[in-house]
């Protein structure tokens, strides 16, 4: 399924999130311009979950160079569908949460989501050299937050139907609970081995944001605006 838009305009213009959609797009395109040389910046700067668990590649990074990828792997991205895919989730859903949440703390919100998808990334893949790169750890914990915020929110859907393909406006909660499922068998099995073929996808950066993203929002949401549960109108 692919969200094409949602009946939930937000009540600000939702300047990080156009902040984080801009950043992305420039860090892509410097990695599109180092060329062969990219693989140099996405292992320095990508999630390396082997440069923490193994003392002997650990020796070699700074406190600093062990800290910083934990923020700058949610920048970086392996090719046009990723960003792409990626950006339109946050484009999506982004915008209602900064306006519930404000500017700064939508901010700290989503590194704070993304810090919790690698960490929980770092902990199902502990002994893995392959970088993780992508902003969608992150864009998971704003899906969460919109999950809980904005459950009836009408999501316009993009869905096949064995050979054929329609147009549907979904409930959020059955849209991102349906993605949820999705993330958390897909990460269920790549843990049992039944899905090394997928191994380039986090699927638990996936799942740590999305949790993370639903038990930060009680943190990062002014408590005066936070009511039992926010109708969607």
């Amino acid at each position: 399924m692919i969200p094409i838009r949602d009946a939930n305009p937000s009540s600000q213009t939702p300047i990080v999130n156009y902040l984080v959609i801009v950043v992305c797009v420039m860090v892509f395109l410097y990695e599109l311009a180092l060329g062969r040389q990219v693989e140099r910046l996405v292992f320095a700067y990508g999630l390396v979950p082997a440069r923490y668990t193994r003392g002997d590649i650990a020796a070699h990074f700074s406190l600093a160079e062990q800290v910083f990828p934990f923020l700058s792997y949610m920048f970086l991205h392996g090719g046009w569908l990723h960003l792409i895919g990626n950006l339109w989730s946050l484009f999506i859903f982004g915008d209602n949460i900064e306006s519930e949440l404000g500017h700064f703390r939508y901010a700290l919100f989503y590194v704070a989501s993304g810090v919790a998808a690698g960490l929980i990334q770092l902990l199902t893949s502990p002994g893995a050299t392959i970088p993780t790169i992508g902003a969608s750890g992150a864009i998971a914990g704003v899906m969460g937050a919109y999950f809980i915020l904005f459950p009836r929110a009408r999501i316009l859907t993009f869905v096949p139907i064995i050979f054929f393909f329609t147009l549907m406006e979904i409930p959020a909660y059955v849209f991102l609970g349906f993605w949820f499922l999705l993330q958390f068998f897909s990460g269920t099995f790549s843990l049992l081995g039944h899905s090394r073929e997928v191994a380039g996808v986090a699927w638990w950066a996936h799942i740590g944001g999305f949790v993370g993203g639903i038990a930060l929002l009680k943190l990062f949401k002014p408590q005066s605006r936070l009511p039992r549960l926010r109708r969607y109108r």
